[in-house]
């Protein structure tokens, strides 16, 4: 007779431990281990059969089918998924609760149905009466999506699999409330998240639907359930921002059909998300440029150079740690700059309070972001303002030797296309044919940063 096994999984890791304790050892997470069900073992003796026989295929294949993407309209959707959904694809979108990504669903699926694309918008939990609430305040009510309030994945398998017109478009929100009767656990664990995303998708691409889960995050900012998760998905967007602001921006971590780094940049507006196309101007349109600690980033989020603002204040401290605070930016790199300027500069930053800024809410994850920090840093501790028509960016290593980054030539075109006319850059790479005529300072170790404000001359390039 079939023997129930029973196993203990950590729901912030997804670890099976053989018993119930407080801590799993795995993640360190405290009260997080429960009780599931994982599957019956049959007797011993049975369950041997043999396998078929798979059959292999050339990789050159003889067909030259390609499926047309699902193209919303949207454009900072689009680009951030590549130009379009594909069809059998799956993608993952997490972010803080309130952030909007219902509303960006919603809004994407009424686009995509106005385009004689059959889409199916489950709800497990809303009820079909909010949904078009939001949808009637968005000025969507006429869209002719189809609406569900569901959570059960057996149900919604099978309405995708007996339906006459075929479903181009699936959206499941969320994920973490859909379950499947025949495991025994709360929806939201582990195993119920892991098997259910399996069974949707496993249909989904067997019948070539594009499906988009909405995913739930933890305290840390991560995408809730097990890390499989995201492994057996095609796409993992997060949807960023902060309630303060009125900027949110949506990132591509993982994307099996575009660049990963994406962004798109949406306005939270009465009438919902409005998409940014010249995010560069938004970012640096309240920039006040006679302050000291002001800097021009030149950062690069995926294949689209953004320029933005990096703020820094530097006031003395009657602390014994002074402070650090950071905002948009990794705070153990604020560190290093700030180690590299005391130590290769001779800059006394150490009993100071040092505040840091990423204005207008983006978060800036690329090291070319070193420059424009420390240029920020030498001109709040000097109380004098930085050029107001320079751009910097450049990576700063541990000895004050300023490197290279990828893609000067874009960033300098966008800077240029905004009306700078100066640049900050690593020295040691000529400049390509077709590259904007925009003067540059070459400099190959942080002190010549430093310098330029002792008036010394510094290399330029045209």
């Amino acid at each position: 007779m079939a023997k129930t096994q029973r196993n203990f999984v950590c729901q912030a890791c997804g670890s099976t431990h053989s018993k119930w304790s407080g801590k799993c050892e795995a993640c360190n997470e405290w009260n997080s281990i429960a009780e599931e069900v994982v599957q019956a073992s049959a007797p011993k003796g049975l369950g041997k059969k043999r396998g078929r026989e798979i059959e292999l295929v050339s990789l050159a294949g003889s067909s030259e089918r390609d499926y047309p993407r699902h193209v919303t309209g949207i454009g900072e959707f689009d680009r951030v998924t590549g130009g379009g959904l594909v069809p059998g694809s799956a993608l993952l979108i997490g972010g803080d609760p309130g952030i909007g990504k219902s509303t960006l669903l919603l809004q994407a699926v009424c686009a995509l149905s106005r385009k004689n694309t059959r889409c199916v918008y489950v709800s497990g939990e809303e009820s079909i009466e909010q949904v078009r609430m939001r949808a009637r305040r968005l000025g969507l009510g006429d869209a002719p999506v189809e609406l569900a309030a569901a959570v059960n994945v057996r149900d919604i398998v099978a309405t995708m699999e007996n339906t006459a017109t075929p479903v181009s478009l699936l959206v499941i929100d969320s994920i973490q409330t859909m379950f499947i009767d025949t495991i025994d656990s709360a929806p939201g664990t582990v195993t119920q998240v892991r098997t259910s995303a399996q069974e949707i998708i496993r249909a989904a691409k067997t019948r070539g639907i594009a499906v988009i889960f909405v995913g739930h995050v933890t305290k840390d900012g991560q995408i809730a359930g097990p890390r499989v998760l995201e492994h057996l998905v095609d796409t993992v967007l997060y949807f960023e921002g902060e309630r303060s602001h009125q900027f949110r921006i949506l990132r591509a971590v993982k994307n099996r059909f575009g660049p990963t780094d994406e962004i798109g940049v949406f306005e939270m507006a009465s009438e919902g998300l409005v998409e940014v196309e010249n995010p560069s101007a938004l970012f640096l349109a309240q920039r006040n440029q006679d302050a000291a600690g002001s800097s021009v980033l030149a950062a690069l989020e995926g294949t689209r150079p953004i320029l933005v603002e990096v703020q820094a204040l530097v006031a003395p401290s009657s602390l014994g740690s002074p402070r650090r605070a950071v905002l948009g930016w990794d705070p153990n790199r604020l560190a290093m700059i700030v180690a590299v300027l005391e130590t290769r500069c001779g800059l006394q930053l150490s009993g100071c309070d040092i505040f840091l800024n990423i204005a207008g809410g983006i978060r800036i994850q690329e090291p070319a972001a070193d420059l424009a920090v420390a240029a920020a840093l030498i001109s709040a501790s000097q109380g004098r303002p930085l050029p107001p028509e320079s751009v910097f960016f450049g990576e700063i290593g541990l000895a004050g030797e300023v490197r290279q980054v990828a893609q000067p030539d874009q960033r300098l075109k966008e800077a240029s296309k905004l009306g700078f006319r100066q640049a900050v850059i690593p020295a040691g790479k000529k400049k390509r044919a077709g590259s904007p005529a925009m003067p540059a300072t070459e400099i190959g170790h942080v002190q010549e940063l430093a310098d330029m404000f002792a008036g010394r001359q510094i290399r330029q390039v045209a």
